[in-house]
């Protein structure tokens, strides 16, 4: 048992490592086009102020009050330790990591940044110890209507891109792309994830339906 909780909490924090990491690449990739989110996280950042990640973290708390009003209970503690943490290593990161300063630099850091956007939230979403804010309210769609994680995401990308650009955050073809794509790829991660993880453990990886 508390080898299954060890390998939870490991799956639980490198996911949203990568996440974050991905989310700053494609910010350095941003005249690609960011994350759909991130176009909104930019528009609020240039229209208001704060960091980007401040605003991840205060969108964060929006979803989850909504959340827990429909669903009319507490979201558990790994989504609000997911969303306080992918929004200081957004912010850690895009301090560390350096500017791309040629287009073919912007390229790569993109295509790694949507990659690895993907794989991060499947893979913490295969520990079961309570998905992002962002990822909960996918979760909730999925759970509540007959949506796939795909077509949810896909949904809610779109959405919320629009939203962005009316803030003056960046939208490229980049943005069109992962709205689209990281739907697929959060499904193929997250599938992948929970066969490793069984594979690792013996145990199953989501043991419960919920989407927080």
């Amino acid at each position: 048992m508390k080898q299954t909780v060890f390998w939870r909490i490991g799956f639980f924090l490198l996911g949203i490592v990568i996440l974050a990491l991905g989310v700053t690449l494609t910010i350095r990739g941003q005249s690609f086009g960011v994350g759909s989110w991130d176009v909104l996280h930019i528009g609020l950042f240039k229209t208001v102020g704060l960091t980007i990640g401040s605003w991840s973290i205060i969108l964060g708390i929006g979803i989850l009050v909504f959340i827990g009003l429909f669903t009319k209970s507490l979201p558990k503690l790994g989504t609000w330790v997911d969303m306080v943490l992918t929004g200081v290593f957004i912010d850690v990161f895009n301090w560390l990591l350096p500017v791309a300063t040629t287009t073919a630099m912007q390229l790569v850091a993109f295509v790694l940044g949507l990659v690895a956007i993907g794989f991060g939230a499947g893979m913490y979403i295969a520990a079961d110890l309570g998905v992002g804010p962002r990822d909960a309210l996918m979760m909730l769609l999925t759970d509540y209507t007959p949506l796939s994680v795909s077509t949810a995401r896909t949904i809610m990308e779109v959405s919320v891109a629009l939203v962005g650009v009316l803030l003056g955050g960046p939208l490229g073809i980049g943005t069109v792309i992962m709205a689209f794509g990281l739907g697929p790829i959060v499904q193929w991660a997250l599938k992948f994830n929970e066969r490793l993880f069984e594979r690792i453990t013996g145990q199953p990886a989501l043991q419960k339906k919920g989407v927080a």
